[in-house]
C-alpha cells in the first residue's frame, strides 16, 4: 500500500510480502528515503537524487497507472540495490538530518547509508 501525504511532502509504502515486507518512506523535505527490512531488522537510507527518484506529484501519477492498468508503462521505475557495508546505531544528529519521518521508522535498528 501506498500512503502520500502531499502536506508533510511523505510518501509512505508498505510491503506485505512474507520473508519480503518492508516499510519504506520517501521524505522529500529533507531529502532522503528510509527502508526497513522485517527480514533483516536493518535500516537503509539514501539520498533522494532528482534525476533519478521521481517527485512527489510523480510518484502520485505512477501510483495511479499502476492502480488503474496494473502495470506502470513508464521509463520511471525506481529499483535500489543495497549492499551490505558497516552499520551504526542513530544518534540525534541523524535524526536532525534525517527527519522525524525516518526517525520513527529506524530507531533503535543498525542503519546503513
Amino acid at each position: 500500500t501506498m500512503t502520500i501525504h502531499s502536506e508533510e511532502k511523505i510518501v509512505d509504502v508498505h510491503v506485505r510480502s512474507g520473508v519480503y515486507s518492508s516499510d519504506t518512506i520517501f521524505d522529500y523535505t529533507h531529502g532522503y528515503i528510509a527502508t526497513k527490512l522485517f527480514s533483516r531488522n536493518a535500516c537503509f537510507i539514501m539520498k533522494i537524487k532528482k534525476e533519478i527518484i521521481p517527485d512527489l506529484q510523480e510518484i502520485g501519477r505512477l501510483a495511479f497507472e499502476r492502480e488503474t492498468m496494473r502495470d506502470v508503462y513508464s521509463p520511471n521505475n525506481v529499483w535500489a540495490q543495497f549492499q551490505a557495508g558497516s552499520s551504526r546505531i542513530g544518534h540525534l544528529k541523524d535524526w536532525i538530518l534525517y527527519g522525524k519521518h525516518i526517525e520513527n521508522l529506524c530507531t533503535g535498528l543498525p542503519l546503513y547509508e
